[in-house]
C-alpha cells in the first residue's frame, strides 16, 4: 500500500464526497478516483479493499469534525446551563458547515447494518465520541446527568439530519429554537 499521507487523505476525503453524492452503493475505487482527479488505480494502490475505504472515510467525517483546541477550552471552562447551550450551538454549526460529511455517516451507518465489521468500527467511534461527551459534561460540572448529555447528542444528531435530508421540515430559522429548547427541557436553566 502506498503511504503518501496527503494524497490518502485527499482520497478518503473523495470517498466522503461519493458517499454524501451517489450513496454507498456508487462508492467504488473508480469513483473515488475520478472525483479525486488521480488517474485510474489510484485508490486500490492506497486501500486494501472497498471495505477498508468505507472504514477510513468514517474516521476521516470524524477527525474533520474535531473542534479546534480553542473551542474545547471554552467548553472546558463552562459551568452553566448557558455555556451547555453555547457548545451545542458550536456543535451544530461545525456539523451542518460540513454537510457532505454527515450525509456520508448516514450512508456508513446504512451500509454498516449489511457489514459487521463497518457496524464494529462505527459503534465503538460513535460509542467513544458519546462516552467522550459525557465525560466531559460531568467533569466541568455543567448542569444535566448523563441521560441529558446522551439524548441532546441524539436529538441534535437527528435534527441534523432532517435539515440535511428534508430542509423543508425544519427550516434554517427554526432550528437554534428547537436546540435551545432541547438543552433547556434536558438539563432546565441551570
Amino acid at each position: 500500500m502506498r503511504s503518501n499521507p496527503e494524497r490518502r487523505a485527499a482520497l478518503v476525503d473523495a470517498a466522503i464526497e461519493v458517499l454524501a453524492g451517489q450513496g454507498a452503493r456508487g462508492l467504488t475505487f473508480r469513483s473515488v478516483d475520478q472525483r479525486a482527479g488521480v488517474p485510474a488505480g489510484t485508490a486500490s494502490n492506497y486501500f486494501a479493499s472497498r471495505d477498508d475505504l468505507l472504514t477510513q472515510a468514517g474516521a476521516r467525517v470524524y477527525e474533520r469534525l474535531v473542534p479546534d483546541e480553542g473551542v474545547l477550552e471554552r467548553n472546558r471552562a463552562g459551568t452553566t446551563a448557558e455555556d451547555f447551550l453555547a457548545g451545542v450551538r458550536e456543535t451544530v454549526a461545525r456539523v451542518t458547515a460540513f454537510p457532505t460529511g454527515h450525509l456520508a455517516l448516514l450512508e456508513l451507518r446504512l451500509e454498516a447494518t449489511r457489514n459487521p465489521a463497518l457496524r464494529a468500527v462505527l459503534t465503538e467511534r460513535i460509542r467513544a465520541d458519546m462516552d467522550f461527551n459525557v465525560a466531559h459534561h460531568r467533569a466541568s460540572g455543567l448542569p444535566g446527568d448523563d441521560v441529558a448529555v446522551r439524548l441532546v447528542q441524539l436529538a441534535i444528531g437527528a435534527l441534523i439530519t432532517e435539515q440535511l435530508t428534508l430542509p423543508d421540515l425544519v427550516p434554517d430559522e427554526e432550528r437554534d429554537v428547537l436546540v435551545t429548547e432541547a438543552v433547556r427541557r434536558l438539563v432546565g436553566d441551570g
